[in-house]
């Protein structure tokens, strides 16, 4: 077998058969379909056809049972309406029939756009401006797709066969719990390994703390505001509340034991991201509403991080609050470092990705499909572009250089998968 771990072609093979006017064209296309959360079908159908002109083999869009998956004691949550679900699966086959198989996952669901207006006139432009594709997605994570897409594609055109066989698999609702990834795991979950291409900039991450989402009720006592002490804010009630979970955050975040996780400023927020109260001016309230999110530290379980949250509301609370667990639940995930798949897409990046110190060893703070994997006792690592901080924001973009790059790395992670 040649140097680059596949027969026939081989890596340099692969690589210069990469098509960068095929990639940038079929990314503009993915990003100008919306698929904001919940509505995902158009996008994976665009997906579909991509696949099917890059000649891979068994390309399947499948819709999943709702009901069965939201009864299932494993259900990961969710927070956006949806009435159905779909993924995509293709595949590049192995060398030998049984090849164990490399999984590259990417979400193709995006968040909203927001309210306010975007540079160049939608959110969904697909326009190419001093070398930053521009629009909902670009970053996270639909140049991700692009670049796996491209790389299979480049892979079959230069002949090259690789050891392992390679499925790519395309899920919605990422972004509300990972209920995608959960059901494609469901059906099947026979990978040797995984990669995900979220926009890390180039970080092979192996650490990624876990997110878990809270809704709060804090009851008082109505009263006219002339009156007031013969009342009780739901206000005052829930400030002993709030601080107490800043403290909570301070205490997690003190002596953090995972080196990776450590390396963050913040490697374990917790965040209050909405607080509702109160009626009239002149009204003591007696209902305060608030929701937010809390960490879920590497190594422990979300039972684990659950208990902490409510321990803190609790003491602060004196009875008067109720916490529910609400939208997704996103348990924690790592994969040691120098796991060999850990140590190949380390290579790959260095050899091929950009910024100051491409393939550098990385927690995350945020919840992703990583730990779905994990969960089942799949290796999974994440790389892909940068774009991480302007993913969720007006005007997110990703570098064009950038995605060539990553199709790039996951030339090199396809051909040596296995050899």
């Amino acid at each position: 077998m040649p140097a680059g771990g596949a027969a026939g072609g081989g890596t340099g093979a692969a690589l210069a058969a990469l098509d960068r006017h095929r990639l940038l064209a079929g990314l503009q296309q993915l990003v100008r379909t919306p698929s904001v959360t919940g509505e995902e079908r158009a996008v994976l159908e665009v997906a579909a056809a991509q696949a099917r002109a890059a000649g891979l083999h068994d390309v399947v869009l499948r819709e999943y049972d709702l009901a069965g998956l939201r009864a299932d004691p494993e259900h990961p949550g969710e927070e956006a309406p949806r009435t159905a679900l779909w993924n995509l699966r293709a595949r590049l086959p192995g060398a030998t029939p049984g090849a164990p198989v490399l999984v590259l996952c990417a979400h193709l669901d995006v968040v909203a756009p927001g309210t306010v207006p975007w540079p160049h006139g939608s959110p969904w432009s697909g326009v190419v401006e001093d070398g930053l594709l521009h629009g909902r997605g670009s970053a996270d994570m639909k140049g991700g797709f692009a670049a796996a897409l491209a790389a299979l594609a480049a892979v079959r055109a230069a002949g090259a066969v690789p050891a392992c066989a390679v499925e790519l698999l395309a899920v919605s609702s990422e972004e509300d719990g990972g209920l995608g990834a959960f059901a494609a795991l469901r059906e099947d979950d026979r990978y040797a390994a995984c990669v995900i291409p979220e926009p890390t900039g180039f970080d092979v991450v192996c650490a990624q703390a876990g997110a878990i989402t809270f809704t709060g009720v804090v009851h008082g006592v109505a009263a006219h505001a002339a009156h007031r002490l013969e009342g009780a804010s739901a206000i005052d009630r829930y400030l002993p509340v709030h601080a107490a979970l800043q403290a909570l955050e301070a205490e997690v975040n003190a002596g953090v034991a995972h080196p990776l996780m450590r390396a963050l400023e913040l490697p374990y927020p917790v965040s209050v991201g909405r607080v509702a109260a109160g009626d009239w001016s002149s009204s003591v309230p007696d209902r305060l509403e608030f929701e937010g999110r809390a960490p879920v530290v590497v190594g422990e379980t979300v039972a684990q991080a659950r208990g902490r949250v409510e321990a803190a509301v609790a003491g602060a609370g004196a009875g008067h609050v109720e916490l529910r667990w609400t939208g997704g639940s996103f348990g924690s995930a790592e994969t040691a470092p120098d796991h060999p798949l850990a140590v190949l897409v380390q290579r790959a990046a260095r050899a091929h990705g950009t910024g100051a110190q491409p393939g550098r060893l990385a927690g995350v703070p945020w919840g992703a499909d990583m730990r779905l994997f994990t969960a089942r006792g799949i290796p999974t690592v994440m790389c892909g572009t940068a774009g991480i901080r302007v993913a969720h924001g007006v005007d997110e973009h990703v570098p064009v250089a950038d995605v060539e790059a990553l199709a790039r790395v996951f030339v090199e992670v396809i051909c040596g998968f296995g050899a």
